[in-house]
């Protein structure tokens, strides 16, 4: 992989997660689930061509941002294992999610949630959460892990590398009908 490429995924990961925190109002401590295709962002289909160094690129942009805010970041892995998560044990305990037994792997797991494996202190997999604002880099299919409700985030990076990208952030759901007062603060 060229080295021109890699910066340029790593340096447009680290801007659209940047994009997306400055829309998405999160809280230190909260939760950015992540879901990226390595085979996508290089142009190919995904699935098809898992590559450690794309993932470790876009890794790196987007876990810089969330540890200088103070977030968690959850890696979703491939289908190969239902979409689970690899995530900071720390979190997992925090949130008394049953942890499950999987090492991720390239074609089982996908190259981002092995990169997180890899990174992570105290890595674990989990196989639900509800995150409070997401990244789906190659149509990965994240909604199941988002809490309710998910609002779409325009953000100007489009996409990383060859890889079409969708950010998203939650809100509190309305109640009350249409007497109901809201905080403008939460919307």
């Amino acid at each position: 992989m060229a080295v021109e490429f890699l910066e340029e995924i790593r340096r447009d990961a680290r801007k659209a997660t940047e994009e997306l925190l400055e829309q998405a109002h999160l809280s230190k401590g909260d939760i950015l689930v992540v879901g990226c295709s390595s085979s996508e962002v290089t142009g190919k289909r995904i699935g098809t061509s898992s590559s450690l160094e794309t993932a470790e690129a876009v890794f790196e942009g987007i876990y810089e941002v969330a540890l200088e805010n103070d977030l968690y970041l959850a890696a979703q892995c491939c289908e190969h294992l239902n979409r689970a998560l690899i995530i900071e044990k720390e979190l997992a305990k925090r949130e008394r999610l049953p942890i499950v037994n999987v090492v991720p792997q390239p074609k089982a797991g996908g190259s981002f949630g092995t990169t997180a494996y890899h990174r992570f202190k105290q890595p674990v997999a989990v196989e639900h959460l509800k995150a409070q604002a997401g990244m789906d880099i190659g149509d990965t299919l994240i909604g199941m892990h988002l809490a309710d409700v998910a609002v779409p985030v325009r953000t100007k990076t489009k996409q990383i590398g060859e890889a079409h990208l969708v950010c998203a952030r939650t809100r509190g759901k309305f109640i009350g009908g249409e007497r109901a007062v809201y905080d403008k603060e939460m919307l």
